[in-house]
């Protein structure tokens, strides 16, 4: 399969967007691009490097020093990211960049620069990249895009046994108030808000299984390949 393209997912909380990605990356033996690692990885370096986030002349000097990559590990079989050459995967779990990653992901010129990098990783194809702003503001021209969607009650449940392993105190009212106000500040965003692209294909998993949604997004993916429009059902 020489012809490679690029595949973005998008979609609200707790529609399984990360898990499709990582899946059909693996399929496909593409590059998955988690955004999430990226920011971790800008927060490792101003730790590291004493950046004061608040500070714009320090982050943007920050910024132009840093490389961010990620490069396929067959022994694990997920994509780790690259810090200046440096495999950070493991690094970046660490607590103390937990603790800060929020914070600094939320500065502007972070997110533009996230979002730069992340374009420039695109350039040969080959990726599956999952969020909310991808096939609209990071890869408006992706081949494939993907909207992930799912029945609000079985979003609750999902994120609920998610939660009531950490947290048994947890309630279901907790967790639907919790997702109910993501998507409204997902949504209502200033910088790119969570839309569905115009030319995003629409996935509802409600009734999926991790088995069928991914032969469903495979599909998709073979017919792009060969250059076929696509009239899904869904």
């Amino acid at each position: 399969m020489a012809h490679k393209i690029i595949v973005t997912i998008d979609g609200f909380s707790s529609c399984g967007k990360s898990t499709l990605a990582k899946q059909l990356a693996r399929e496909l033996n593409y590059v998955f691009i988690d955004s999430g690692a990226m920011y971790r990885a800008i927060t490792l370096y101003f730790l590291r490097n004493h950046v004061n986030h608040e500070k714009s002349a320090e982050v943007k000097k920050a910024l132009h020093n840093i490389e961010l990559w990620f490069e396929f590990n067959e022994r694990s079989g997920r994509s780790d990211i690259y810090l200046n050459g440096e495999n950070v995967e493991a690094l970046i779990r660490d607590l103390l960049v937990s603790e800060h990653v929020s914070a600094i992901a939320a500065v502007k010129e972070v997110r533009e620069f996230a979002v730069d990098q992340q374009q420039k990783m695109g350039e040969k194809k080959g990726i599956v990249m999952d969020g909310r702003d991808i096939g609209t503001t990071v890869f408006p021209d992706a081949e494939l895009k993907i909207f992930m969607t799912a029945d609000p009650a079985v979003r609750v449940e999902r994120r609920f046994k998610e939660l009531f392993e950490r947290n048994p105190d947890i309630t279901l009212d907790e967790v639907r108030i919790n997702l109910e106000m993501r998507d409204y500040m997902d949504s209502n965003r200033e910088i790119s808000p969570l839309r569905k692209a115009d030319d995003a294909l629409v996935l509802d998993n409600s009734n999926l299984t991790m088995e069928e949604q991914l032969k469903v997004a495979h599909k998709w993916v073979k017919e792009r390949l060969k250059g076929e429009s696509i009239h899904p059902k869904a």
